[in-house]
Formats: structure tokens, sequence, C-alpha cells
């Protein structure tokens, strides 16, 4: 492996070590030379391919992983991804495997993006590449604890790693328990993609009705089989669910605090450690933060989401009188601090009251709750829509 790209650094995290109390490390697979650890297995299952051509289906991290050891091995491949792929995404996968390989946009979902690869590797006797269910893909991704334990000098007290599809997770800790290196481990998925967990409650791999796919490298509808082999050992309170408003804070404060660019699920780990607390005090903890693979026109909707976790960003429905004034009575609720962010109205001339859709930042999450409490003691009636699952995705 260390032919075809150097090992990523293991670095001490001030910050983090301070804020926690901890002495925290991060494996930055963020600085592969695709931004993710996605080609550690691409390389191993690759190299044994003999000149046979490979297919895959991702419009993310192991597209790219695949794609790059094309061209390092000369192989050709073909990159299945939806039609509705983002043109960034699409022009890397292209950039990184250069003339050997060829992409193909099928279908607006992703599972009939899979069947289609699967269905041309059956035909074409090409080798089918799976992101994570797959042993030699499983095997080339404990490298990552390879290199941990050797730029360690051995295994640190608590070891946080992301799960999506369970190739890492898995990998890692298979490794670790045949080299009698195992610290203690703790798995972390986004709340809404959160398969580990649904399999370990089942006893198998179940498949969730329901995906957030705002944590598009880690939000898995349904655990590999293979990599359950390895994490039913794992013990359920040992998984960790971040919810994903929380996790876009910790984004924003890596991007802002530390200059570390990482994708959702590259932060998963990082953002982990706030429900670790006095586990941790006092210990070495290594984060592999797993991608950082981040599209910048994202980041509106990443302030977006922390903010109204953070609560400091409401939006309500208002019902308002229609009169000369009601607008101006209104307005001078607001705290000095607060500051409308979005406003429709639309007078209805048949009726007495007219709806508004009002977004509101603060400074603080307490003026908005203080704001509340001034329309209440008005008598108005309002409705917060701000975690409404359907009106914030139709609306807001």
């Amino acid at each position: 492996m260390r032919a075809v790209f150097p090992a990523t650094p293991l670095l001490r995290n001030d910050f983090l070590s301070a804020r926690h109390g901890a002495d925290v490390w991060l494996k930055r697979e963020d600085l592969t030379p695709v931004r993710s650890y996605k080609l550690r297995g691409a390389f191993n299952a690759m190299r044994a391919l003999d000149g046979q051509a490979v297919a895959c289906a991702s419009a993310g991290n192991h597209a790219q992983g695949v794609a790059w050891m094309c061209a390092q091995m000369g192989l050709r491949g073909v990159i299945f991804m939806p039609v509705t792929t983002p043109g960034q995404k699409i022009d890397k996968t292209r950039a990184f495997g250069g003339r050997h390989v060829e992409i193909r946009l099928v279908g607006d979902f992703f599972d009939d993006t899979l069947a289609a690869a699967q269905a041309w590797c059956a035909e074409s006797g090409a080798h089918f590449l799976s992101p994570f269910d797959d042993w030699d893909v499983i095997e080339g991704q404990a490298s990552v604890a390879v290199e941990m334990l050797e730029q360690l000098g051995g295994p640190p007290d608590v070891l946080v790693v992301p799960v999506g599809g369970g190739g890492l997770s898995a990998g890692m800790l298979r490794y670790l328990r045949a080299e009698g290196a195992m610290p203690e481990v703790r798995l972390v998925e986004p709340a809404g993609g959160a398969s580990l967990a649904a399999a370990l409650r089942e006893g198998h791999p179940v498949t969730l009705p329901d995906v957030d796919t705002f944590v598009d490298g880690a939000a898995v509808a349904r655990i590999g089989a293979r990599p359950f082999e390895v994490l039913r050992q794992v013990p359920p309170q040992h998984v960790l669910r971040v919810p994903e408003g929380r996790l876009c804070v910790t984004i924003q404060e890596m991007l802002n605090v530390e200059g570390i660019v990482l994708e959702p699920a590259g932060a998963l780990a990082i953002d982990a450690l706030r429900d670790l607390g006095p586990e941790i005090e006092g210990r070495r903890v290594v984060c592999v933060a797993t991608g950082g693979n981040f599209d910048f026109e994202r980041l509106p909707d990443v302030k977006e989401r922390a903010m109204r976790f953070a609560g400091t960003k409401k939006y309500f429905v208002l019902r308002m009188p229609q009169r000369p004034g009601a607008l101006r009575d209104f307005l001078e609720l607001l705290g000095p601090d607060d500051d409308i962010a979005r406003f429709e109205y639309l007078k209805k001339s048949t009726r007495n009251f007219g709806s508004v859709l009002i977004g509101i930042e603060s400074t603080d999450p307490g003026s908005l709750r203080a704001l509340e409490a001034r329309m209440g003691g008005l008598g108005m009636q309002w409705r917060d829509i701000t975690d409404d699952p359907t009106l914030g995705e139709l609306v807001i």
C-alpha cells in the first residue's frame, strides 16, 4: 500500500483535548489522495484482479477511491452513479480516474443505480466492488488500525469510529482483536441512519424504513452482512447516535476554529466526544476522521441546521389580524438581538386573520424563548414549525 499512497497522519488536537479533558488524537483520513479512507479497501480488493475490469455503484467517496485506484493500477473501471449526482462529484471522480474510468449515470435513486451496475457486471464479467460488504475491502480498511498502532506505539485507551455500512469499523476491530491490542471502542452512527443499532436489537441486519441522507457518507439503510459478523459482538450501549443538527455545530467548529474541512460522516467521531464526558477524561482517545469531501455549496444548509439545533433560529407561523398596525405590534415584541431572516405574508381579502411565515435568528436561544413568552402574554396565536419534519422539508 505504501508504494501507492502514504500513511495518513495521527495528530493530537489541542482544542478537543482541552475541551474534553482528555488526550484527543485525530486519524486524518481526510488527508488521503481522495480525501477519504475508501481507497484502502479499493486497493486491497483490486490488487488481485489480474487485469479484470471493475465496476461500482456510488455517488461519493467509494466512487472516487475506485476511480483513483483504476488510474494507479491501469485497470478499466465503470462507475455507475445516479442521474441526480451533483456535477462536482462526477467531475472529481472523472479527474481521479482519467482515461481508465467510464462514468454511467443511471436512475434517479441509488437502488436503480446499484441494480444497473450489478447487471452490467453479470453480462460483462467485470468484478463488482461493494463499498463495504466484501472481505477484501474490509481487510483493506483495517490498514487504518495498522497505521494507528504504529504511530501511537500501541493502542489508545478509547477508539471512536464512525459506522455506515460497517466496512471500516469491522476491519479495524477485526485486526485489533487479532493483534491483542483492543482498546475500549465506541462506534458512532447518524441518528437518521442507525442501521447497526437496529441490527444489534434484532440480532441480524435489517433495512431501515426511512433514512435521513444528510450524513451521506454514513447514512446507510442496512448494515453490511459481512461487517455485522464482526460487529455483532459490540455491546449495544457502545453504539452512539449523533443528531444531525449537533453534527453541523461540530462541522462549523472544526472549520472555524481548527481550519479542518470535514464532511458530515468525517465529523461523526469528533461530535460523539460530547456524549462520552467523564468516560474519556484523562485518557488517550483516537477519533477517526473518515473524510473531507465537503461541497461548500452545502455550507448554508449546515449553518441552518446548526442554528436550529442550538435554538438560535426558529420558524413560526403566526395568525395575525388583518388590520393596519398589526405587523408593527409584532415587531415591537422583538428583542435587540432578534433578526428576521424570512418573512412571507399573503393578505386574504375575505378573512379577518392572515398567516405569516417568519424565520427569526438571534445570538442567544433565551432571547427566542423570551419572544415566545411575550407573544403568549399578548394572546397571539402561533405555531413553532422549526422541527416539524413535513413543513421543514416543504416550506423551510
